[in-house]
């Protein structure tokens, strides 16, 4: 039951995006399509999960018994570079298109801060390995939520009529704020 906890607070009630405004560049970035945005969310699932299960690994058994935990924040960098640098060469290999798409946006999840953030606050939190996971699992399918509900609605966008002076990034702010109103709502639940 504390699982399940763990990863609804993490998806929903502090959605990464919408109430702790991390991971901003690629929510606004590449939410202007549902596909390249369900593409981002999975990319973003795959290194979130992996990296919180090895940061709390490396945390727990490497940087504690050596008291090294100062070092923890360059270490959580390092291990989430090459993760990305990882899927990077996989998504090249195995989707080129989705990899064409997401285009400079893939990178730039190694300086994300919504992954950094989740591995630092897992620690934090002093949970141990499978609620890491489970943390970094939920906060990555908040955000996947997240950005292809903008993406849906971005799509839809296009073909409103928009005031001139809210047209581009002022509606997708707007858009932004309202919806992180929205999930404001989920506060309640637990």
């Amino acid at each position: 039951m504390n699982l399940l906890i763990i990863a609804v607070a993490a998806a929903l009630v502090n959605n990464v995006v919408l109430s702790q405004f991390l991971g901003l560049c690629p929510f606004l970035g590449v939410s202007k399509r549902i596909n390249t945005a369900a593409g981002m969310g999975g990319a973003v699932i795959g290194v979130i999960t992996i990296s919180s299960a090895i940061c709390s690994l490396i945390y727990d058994f490497i940087l504690t018994p050596l008291d090294l935990t100062y070092l923890n924040t360059i270490v959580f960098i390092v291990v989430i570079a090459a993760l990305v640098q990882f899927v990077e060469m996989l998504l090249k290999k195995t989707s080129p298109s989705l990899y064409e798409a997401l285009g400079v946006y893939l990178p730039l999840i190694t300086t994300n801060c919504a992954v950094l953030g989740i591995a630092l606050t897992n620690v934090q939190n002093s949970y141990n390995f499978i609620e890491s996971v489970v943390s970094g699992f939920g906060t990555a399918v908040g955000f996947t939520i997240a950005i292809v509900i903008m993406a849906g609605i971005r799509e839809r966008n296009e073909f409103n009529d928009v005031p001139e002076s809210f047209q581009g990034m002022p509606i997708v702010l707007l858009t932004a704020g309202l919806m992180s109103i929205a999930f404001f709502g989920f506060s309640g639940i637990l």
